[in-house]
């Protein structure tokens, strides 16, 4: 084995320079014997081969982890998530494509440190589709030199990214919201009271007042209903009852077999039935 391929293994964790200096000095390996491992790796299942792989490329990930710094998450979580995606680029590694793995990896290395972001920079997700993941990051990356964007710089973003408007002024009113507590109030300090959501939101639904006027609502449309079915004939406020009320219920066809008649002749009696309630109803 050549010396580059005899790879320093033992990474120190405990502190974030002592592990930044440690994968900076881990020898770089040339395509050929990046190729060896990829080979011995994908066709004997050499784990020795991909964790030579996997060391080789720390200082990269390391790298492109400290570009996410501005999110104000630990660069040591950072690159935890980035190792992460690493790992998976080198499983997935094919060097008869003719890539080196560096090249390979920025997307797995960038995916997981993106979802990462997307999970911890506020509690409540800022972006869920694919689209709004890369609007969220491309703001991102302008709003550190631009700040809030004007109308033409809106409608520029939009074109380029090829979103609408109203979608980067959503995006941006997101970025720029920050969370809070429910309660943050400390009740031994009046002097520098913070109006929080817990003293605004109120959840009305259970009050006694509301749950007895629901119910009488409730009772009167219920009372209003069985009204309107007894001016039906006997027949549509069968089918009526049997299609809608009851617990069970019917198809067309079953109908038109009781009442042998055409599936379709029911579901105009239906509809006749429908409207007749309608009207009885307003």
């Amino acid at each position: 084995m050549s010396k580059s391929l005899e790879l320093q293994l033992a990474v120190p964790t405990g502190s974030m320079d002592a592990y930044l200096q440690a994968v900076s000095q881990v020898p770089v390996i040339s395509a050929e014997e990046e190729a060896l491992l990829a080979n011995r790796l994908r066709e004997k299942g050499d784990l020795d081969a991909a964790r030579q792989l996997v060391m080789s490329h720390l200082r990269f990930v390391a790298h492109i982890a400290r570009g996410y710094s501005g999110y104000g998450l630990p660069l040591a979580d950072l690159i935890q998530e980035g190792n992460i995606g690493l790992m998976k680029a080198v499983k997935r590694f094919d060097p008869s494509v003719g890539v080196r793995l560096v090249s390979f990896a920025v997307y797995w290395i960038r995916a997981e440190i993106h979802e990462f972001v997307l999970r911890n920079w506020r509690i409540v997700k800022v972006a869920t589709t694919k689209a709004q993941r890369k609007l969220f990051f491309n703001l991102r990356s302008s709003k550190k030199q631009l700040g809030w964007f004007n109308q033409e710089e809106v409608d520029t973003v939009a074109r380029e990214l090829g979103v609408s408007s109203k979608e980067v002024r959503e995006m941006e009113s997101r970025m720029s919201g920050q969370d809070i507590t429910f309660d943050m109030r400390d009740d031994t300090d009046d002097d520098n009271f913070t109006a929080s959501p817990v003293n605004y939101l109120e959840d009305n639904s259970h009050e006694p007042s509301r749950l007895l006027e629901n119910a009488d609502w409730e009772a009167h449309n219920h009372q209003r209903l069985y009204e309107a079915l007894e001016t039906l004939d006997d027949r549509s406020r069968d089918i009526l009852n049997r299609r809608w009320l009851a617990e069970n219920k019917s198809t067309l066809q079953e109908l038109a077999d009781e009442y042998q008649v055409s599936a379709e002749r029911i579901r105009q009696l239906e509809n006749n039935a429908i409207k007749k309630m309608q009207h009885a109803l307003v």
